[in-house]
């Protein structure tokens, strides 16, 4: 499988990013994409019990650039095509990490190049995500960022 390099513009989240703004997606930079679509999830993996999945979304065009703002629907047309699944707080789109005040999170975003479009209904779960990935995966990588309150 070949390396995806995925970047972050910060190490830690600006409030923007955060449940403390608007909860807006980040930017997420990939460098050596070769794939036929793109495919992101979000997790906190520190969550007691198991990881805590707070977006996923694909069948992203393959692109340099997911630019921050993806709009909280199931289908998105703008500001790219995208089809995003429902997260654990039960919802659709991006939620930013929230911790305590004086906690932090710690957010990863796991980046699959796929061989083509999933073949996935708008607002399914990560476990029907992870079984659509499989044998479709061409590429990966990972970036991560903290937030403290």
């Amino acid at each position: 499988m070949e390396k995806l390099t995925v970047l972050l513009p910060f190490v830690e989240f600006p409030p923007e990013y955060t449940c403390d703004g608007g909860d807006v997606s980040p930017p997420l930079e990939l460098h050596g994409l070769r794939a036929g679509s793109v495919a992101v999830v979000a997790l906190n993996p520190f969550e007691p019990g198991c990881s805590f999945t707070t977006w996923i979304v694909w069948n992203l065009d393959p692109s340099p650039l997911i630019p921050k703002g993806i709009p909280k629907k199931p289908v998105v047309d703008r500001p790219l095509h995208a089809i995003q699944g429902t997260n654990d707080f039960g919802e659709i789109g991006y939620r930013g990490p929230c911790p305590s005040p004086g906690e932090s999170h710690r957010l990863m975003f796991k980046v699959y190049g796929l061989d083509g479009h999933l073949d996935l209904e708008p607002g399914a779960s990560k476990h029907e995500f992870t079984a659509a990935l499989r044998g479709h995966v061409v590429q990966f990588g990972t970036t991560v960022a903290m937030y403290t309150r």
